[in-house]
């Protein structure tokens, strides 16, 4: 004859304990200056990084050096040479914050940062903080890339060699290009996937830009949200109040709108 044990087992009151975050039990996270360092380093390390870097860099030699063999002389100035490398740099630095925001979900490597560190605010802002760095970087490298083509130009090419670039030019330079980054940032974190991203970013300013200079009504607004028209003057130096505040209007609506909405994606969605 058998009997049914009935007896509910008891549990280990410590195992029933829910698991405290390091920040909830008093000992330290990680340090954000750690997190930024494994952004930058995630940004440069990987394949499509790193080759991105280089697609850059060999664009802005090649028009550098198309203008030192084939420019005029009056054109081999500093700020023309700063214009021609910005050009290729406006459409590739956002495809930088897209990779660094779809890192996680287009390399499957989710799982591990978010398990290493659960609070993903702080991946968000590491994020950004980490695209912003390597976008000065890579604008630093461009104002030292164009200053080298203007003294060849000067002294090899007899070219112009004028140093025409204003502080003002200089600040909106900086200024435009990390908009830029952050415009690819916001972009990925709301889409979560490299090509969908890359094409959102390029393809719906652009056909913002084609629909106003088609359509009479939409002139007006497009001084207000038009991205690529209210940096402008910021290449130029010419900002005024107005534009300012055009830039604000613009920065709010193609940037920190779809930044929000792409970091609650980020907050909210569902590790695989």
């Amino acid at each position: 004859m058998t009997t049914t044990d009935t007896r509910t087992p008891e549990i280990d009151p410590a195992l029933a304990r829910p698991v405290a975050t390091p920040a909830q039990d008093g000992r330290p996270g990680v340090p954000m200056s750690r997190l930024i360092n494994v952004e930058l380093r995630k940004m440069v390390d990987t394949r499509a990084g790193r080759w991105m870097l280089i697609v850059m860099s060999a664009i802005s030699v090649l028009v550098v050096t198309a203008l030192l063999i084939w420019g005029e002389a009056d054109e081999m100035t500093y700020g023309t040479f700063l214009g021609f490398t910005a050009l290729p740099l406006v459409m590739l630095l956002p495809i930088v914050g897209i990779m660094a925001a779809t890192a996680e979900w287009s390399q499957r490597t989710g799982l591990v940062t978010f398990t290493l560190e659960p609070r993903r605010g702080r991946v968000i802002v590491a994020k950004v903080i980490a695209a912003v760095v390597l976008g000065l970087i890579v604008t630093a490298s461009a104002f030292a890339a164009s200053a080298i083509a203007n003294v060849i130009g000067g002294g090899v090419a007899g070219g112009d060699g004028t140093w025409d670039v204003t502080w003002k030019v200089a600040v909106g330079v900086i200024v435009a290009f990390g908009i830029y980054v952050l415009q690819g940032l916001a972009f990925g974190f709301v889409f979560l996937n490299t090509p969908f991203a890359i094409v959102a970013s390029l393809l719906l300013p652009t056909l913002w830009t084609v629909a106003t200079s088609l359509i009479t009504a939409l002139e007006g607004p497009s001084k207000w949200f038009d991205l690529n028209q209210v940096t402008d003057p910021l290449f130029s130096g010419t900002m005024t109040g107005e534009n300012w505040g055009q830039l604000a209007t613009s920065f709010g609506v193609w940037v920190l709108l779809p930044l929000a909405i792409g970091s609650y994606r980020v907050m909210h969605r569902e590790v695989k």
